[in-house]
C-alpha cells in the first residue's frame, strides 16, 4: 500500500522505492527497468496477483541510475527516512 500511494504521486517516473539493502521497482516500471538496466525480472504473489519485481543493491545506484535518465526516462528515488525496527512493520519513506 506504502508503495502505490508513492507511485500514485509519480505516475510518470520510474520508482525506486529502497528496501533495506535494495532499491526495488514493481508492475510496468519492474518490467521497464528489467528491460533496460538488463536485471533479472522476477514476480510475487501479492494476495492473489502476481507482481514484477525487478531490483538491485544500493551501492549500485551511481551505475544503474545514469542508465535509467540516459534511456530517457524520469526517476523518483524513495528512501527510507528511519531505520526499520522490530517495534515497526513499515518505516517511513519519502522521495528524495
Amino acid at each position: 500500500a506504502q508503495y502505490y500511494q508513492v507511485k500514485a504521486k509519480y505516475p510518470d517516473a520510474i520508482l525506486l522505492f529502497r528496501v533495506g539493502d535494495f532499491y526495488e521497482t514493481f508492475g510496468e516500471d519492474a518490467v521497464t527497468a528489467s528491460r533496460v538496466l538488463g536485471i533479472v525480472l522476477t514476480s510475487r504473489n501479492n494476495g492473489g496477483n502476481d507482481v514484477e519485481l525487478a531490483g538491485f543493491p544500493h551501492h549500485s545506484m551511481d551505475l544503474y541510475l545514469p542508465r535509467l535518465v540516459r534511456a530517457g526516462y524520469r526517476v523518483a528515488i524513495c528512501e527510507q527516512m528511519e531505520k526499520p525496527s522490530p517495534q515497526k512493520k513499515i518505516v517511513k519513506r519519502e522521495v528524495t
